[in-house]
This record gives C-alpha cells, sequence and structure tokens, in this order.
C-alpha cells in the first residue's frame, strides 16, 4: 500500500494527491505556529466565530457575482472581507468590554454563518454550505499552494522578528506593558494575520478541519513542551504528522482526507493528555 501510495504522489496524470500533500505540509506550518499562539492567549473561541463568519462574506460574494450586480466579486475577497472586519470588531469588544466578551463573540459566529446560508440559499444554482464546512483537501490546486506557501513565509517572519515582544504578551500582559510592548496592537495582528489564514485554509480545508487543526496540534504540543517555541515546533510536527497520515489512509481505505486527518489529530491529544496523566 505505501509503495502504491508514493507512486501515486508521482504520477504526472494524478496531480490532486501530490497536491493535497504539499497542502498538508504547508498547512502544517501555519497550524502549528498560528494554533500555539492561539491556543496560549486562550482565544481558540475566537478563531472559530471567525472561521464561521467568513461564510456571509462566502455567500454575499457569490450571491453579488452571481446575480451580476458584482460581477467576479470572488469568495476568497468576501470571506477576507469579512474576516477582517469580524477580527477586528471581536478584538476590540474583546479588549473594551471584557463582560460581553461572549455575547458578541457568539453573535458574530452565528449572524455571519446565518447570513451565508441566506445569501447562498438566494443565490442562482444554489451552494450547499456544506462544502464550506467540510470542503476538500483534495481540490487544491497549484495557485492555492503558492498562496498558503506565501503566509506561511509571512507567519515565520513575524514570529522570527517578534519573538520576545510575542512571549511577553502571550504570558504576562501586564509585564508587557510595563516594558513599553503595544500589547493591543499585537493582539489586533494576531487575530487578523489568524483570520486571513483562517480564510486560506477554510475554503481549501473547510471550517471544521481549521478549527480543530488549529487547537488539536498545539493541545497535544502542550502536554510536552515547556516553552513557546517549544510548543510551536512540535505542534508543527504533530499536525505535519496527523495530516500526512490522514491523507494516507483516507487514501488507502477510500474515505475523505480532511475527516481522516481531524479524527487523527483527535486521537493523538487524548493519547497525550493520558500519557501525561500516567507519567504524573
Amino acid at each position: 500500500m505505501v509503495q502504491s501510495f508514493i507512486a501515486t504522489l508521482f504520477d504526472p496524470s494524478i496531480p490532486f494527491l501530490r497536491n493535497a500533500l504539499l497542502a498538508g505540509v504547508l498547512a502544517a506550518i501555519l497550524f502549528g505556529v498560528l494554533g500555539t499562539i492561539v491556543t496560549v492567549k486562550r482565544i481558540a473561541g475566537l478563531a472559530g466565530a471567525i472561521s464561521h463568519a467568513v461564510l456571509g462574506g462566502i455567500g454575499l460574494a457569490l450571491y453579488l457575482s452571481a446575480t451580476g450586480l458584482v460581477p467576479h466579486f470572488s469568495p476568497l475577497m468576501g470571506a477576507l472581507l469579512f474576516a477582517v472586519l469580524s477580527a477586528v470588531v471581536i478584538g476590540l469588544v474583546s479588549l473594551t468590554m471584557k463582560q460581553r466578551e461572549d455575547t458578541i463573540i457568539n453573535a458574530i459566529w452565528a449572524i455571519g454563518m446565518s447570513l451565508g446560508v441566506l445569501f447562498m440559499a438566494k443565490t442562482p444554482g444554489y451552494r450547499d454550505p456544506a462544502s464550506y464546512l467540510f470542503g476538500n483537501i483534495l481540490f487544491i490546486t497549484s495557485q492555492d499552494l503558492v498562496l498558503l506557501a506565501l503566509l506561511d513565509g509571512l507567519v515565520i517572519f513575524l514570529v522570527w522578528r517578534y519573538y520576545p515582544q510575542l512571549v511577553a504578551t502571550a504570558f504576562d500582559e501586564e509585564f508587557a506593558r510595563v516594558r513599553g510592548i503595544p500589547v493591543q496592537a499585537i493582539f489586533l495582528i494576531i487575530l487578523s494575520i489568524t483570520a486571513i489564514a483562517v480564510v486560506l485554509l477554510q475554503t481549501f480545508v473547510g471550517v471544521v478541519m481549521v478549527i480543530a487543526m488549529l487547537t488539536l496540534p498545539a493541545g497535544t504540543a502542550s502536554y510536552f513542551s515547556k516553552s513557546l517555541a517549544g510548543m510551536m515546533v512540535g505542534s508543527v510536527l504533530y499536525a505535519l504528522v496527523f495530516s500526512v497520515m490522514g491523507l494516507f489512509l483516507g487514501w488507502v481505505f477510500d474515505l475523505p482526507g480532511g475527516a481522516m486527518v481531524v479524527v487523527l489529530a483527535g486521537v493523538g491529544y487524548i493519547m497525550a493528555g493520558l500519557i501525561k496523566h500516567f507519567r504524573k
């Protein structure tokens, strides 16, 4: 089976499996690095809200483009628009209205997703919202891979350049403020970059896989890591293993690759928790 899988990867007439594997490798970097930051700062709920809210932008773009009101308005542009707006609103509310944070997050989550369903329902040639919730990693194109690689490079550069500030704001915001670090600006930048990454990844692999892979590999790495950098590296490696193994097993058993990746990530997280518990 392994030899057949490898032969299929290098078969020039079957590019979809090779593109899916490359996408899994490139996405593992984003999942690992951003997932670590999201997990440490306990803002996984914000990422979940943004990932669902962008359905509103996707639905709006599909409707405007299909009806001719705004020709060539791509779903990706609509999703980016809604993602950045959602990130800014959630970020400002989170910074200024702590007691109302959950309500606003859930409201944006529900309203964005509902708008997407309504717009899609009125779009000529109705689109099934489920395709955007679950996605299909096997449909990734070479252009998508270039976008993922560019975002990988941007995220790695920002983490390398501002790592001390990132550590300070992640673990002790009061200390960071005393040292003159712009905590609020860094928080909004993290949210905005996470929102853009969520849009790209969601378009390729769906909402469910994005939320799972932003949290489960980082959660698994957190059991065995003692530093933010160690957790990022561990999270990237776990995301990489889950992605490659998920694609392989999905191909062997003729099952959806994305769903298999999420199941493996969930099993890995539970097993890591059990190992950590029995080591005490």
